[in-house]
């Protein structure tokens, strides 16, 4: 179950985090992974690790902001099979002190980012007969998280590009889907509570990780398993639709 033998998949933000763990996995099952990445050293590392486990990989270093850096990019690779949108970036503010330019930035990676990848890559599954796309939302897009004013805007507007590709590209058997994870674990968090808590870090990972309802954060690896489910054909007749995958904070906190 699972094969992704003879697929071509392209995933951004591949460097690190969700991504990589997804690009790795998808690898694993038998994909040839394009792993697209503003950080080339990061890129390269992953299709490194790729490589050394057997994998077939090959490193695209893009910015997903820049809509022509993605079609050139997007138009050297034979087919897409497979899109996973995983570039993002987040910010913490509220609507009075987010400044413009903040705003600007989270709406330029995180929603015109996906809308580059969305606008380059379904023209190609058009060409080929098909394929699958991924978006990575947030539960951010459907409950209030305080301080998260244009993170949570990108991701209302990740999860809205998901149900209206999956509308309009229906017929051309192309499906489109998008997961909602709640906080995860990776170097992003790390960082941040690094910067913001200095001195109280195991504190605060602990703190953060208890308010939801599971008890811990979750892993990027739990993230991709999903992915590859939602892109395999075994998930053939799902499409247009939101995976929150939380630990149960948006159900169980209500």
């Amino acid at each position: 179950m699972f094969s992704l033998n003879n697929k071509t998949a392209i995933v951004t933000g591949a460097g690190s985090g969700i991504g990589r763990s997804v690009a790795l996995l998808l690898a694993k099952q038998g994909a040839t992974v394009f792993v697209a990445d503003l950080n080339r050293e990061n890129a390269e590392a992953a299709v490194d690790e790729i490589v050394r486990h057997g994998g077939a990989a090959e490193a695209i270093i893009l910015n997903v902001a820049n809509q022509q850096d993605v079609v050139e990019a997007f138009n050297k690779i034979d087919k897409v099979d497979i899109l996973v949108t995983c570039a993002g970036i987040s910010h913490i503010g509220n609507a009075e002190n987010t400044t413009e330019p903040d705003f600007d930035r989270v709406y330029g990676v995180n929603v015109k980012g996906t809308y580059n990848c969305l606008y380059a890559a379904i023209p190609l599954m058009k060409q080929q007969g098909g394929g699958s796309i991924i978006n990575i939302s947030s539960i951010a897009a459907k409950v209030g998280l305080a301080d998260r004013f244009a993170y949570s805007m990108s991701k209302g507007a990740v999860y809205a590009m998901t149900l209206s590709v999956a509308k309009d590209y229906i017929n051309n058997n192309i499906r489109c889907n998008c997961i909602s994870p709640a906080r995860v674990h990776t170097p992003f968090v790390d960082g941040f509570i690094a910067r913001t808590y200095p001195g109280k870090e195991q504190e605060m990972f602990e703190k953060l990780s208890k308010s939801q309802p599971i008890g811990r954060m979750g892993k990027p690896d739990e993230m991709a398993s999903l992915v590859l489910y939602l892109c395999s054909d075994e998930a053939s007749f799902i499409t247009g639709s939101d995976y929150a995958i939380d630990g149960g904070f948006v159900t169980l906190n209500s």
